[in-house]
């Protein structure tokens, strides 16, 4: 199986707010629209490597929504992240081969403001320590475009690494294991580093990653953007999430 680093979702109080944070950091905001049923609606920040942002805000109270209880009850930031399989039906049963227990696949969509609409099927694993999966039905340059928009002023070109916060580094990387094949995962100085495409997840659980699943779960904790200078971005301009720069040289 085959899967690559789709995009990372970052959920906040007032998404105006938030694409106006994002523009000041120098990042091209793309207006997304409405998901289907109305509640939430989102923004997009679309990378040259494929890979996007997602800020997401909430129209109207969504209970049954994991990602709105972790706004309302730790605050704007990192909620979770998504990966685009080759094959879904494939790539389920390779995964449920190797043990691994997950939802789906279920519906999923929106509506971009210029009325095209999209959709997808969403595969969910049972901890959040894993991503889910973002499987698209209609193609994938509706939902994520190409052009211009995969420029930015502040010449970030990707994101060149995940940090996850987990529980048991030992269990999250059987998991990982399950998800994406053994030689994924690799031990490295106390935590792991599983391979997803040209992305390295690195999985943790130390102080501060406790600190992290005690407030926001498991999951996606802080993200290494390539770019042309090395350097931390504002918290309040990301809505909080912990994003950095890092330089990222071309090689010939």
């Amino acid at each position: 199986m085959a899967f690559s680093l789709d995009h990372v979702v970052i959920a906040v109080a007032d998404l105006e707010a938030a694409v106006a944070g994002y523009r000041a950091l120098g990042f091209t905001v793309y207006p997304g629209g409405v998901h289907h049923g109305g509640v939430s609606h989102n923004a997009l920040v679309i990378f040259a490597d494929g890979s996007y942002f997602e800020l997401i805000a909430y129209r109207e109270p969504a209970p049954e929504v994991r990602w709105w209880h972790v706004l309302s009850r730790a605050g704007e930031g990192l909620v979770d992240f998504a990966l685009l399989p080759e094959s879904i039906e494939r790539d389920l049963a390779a995964a449920r081969g190797r043990g691994l227990d997950l939802n789906g696949p279920t519906a999923g969509g929106r509506l971009r403001p210029d009325g095209a609409r999209l959709d997808w099927q969403v595969v969910r694993p049972k901890t959040t320590d894993l991503p889910f999966w973002c499987g698209d039905v209609t193609p994938r340059t509706l939902r994520v475009p190409e052009g211009d928009m995969r420029t930015h002023a502040n010449g970030v070109t990707g994101i060149a690494s995940v940090k996850v916060a987990v529980s048991d580094v030992a269990k999250s990387a059987a998991r990982y294991a399950a998800l994406a094949g053994p030689e994924a995962v690799r031990e490295v100085n106390g935590g792991a580093s599983v391979a997803i495409g040209t992305t390295p997840f690195e999985l943790a659980d130390d102080a501060a990653a406790r600190t992290h699943v005690t407030r926001r779960g498991e999951g996606p904790m802080s993200l290494v953007l390539r770019g042309p200078t090395a350097k931390a971005l504002d918290l309040k301009q990301t809505h909080g999430a912990d994003l950095s720069i890092a330089v990222h040289h071309v090689r010939d």
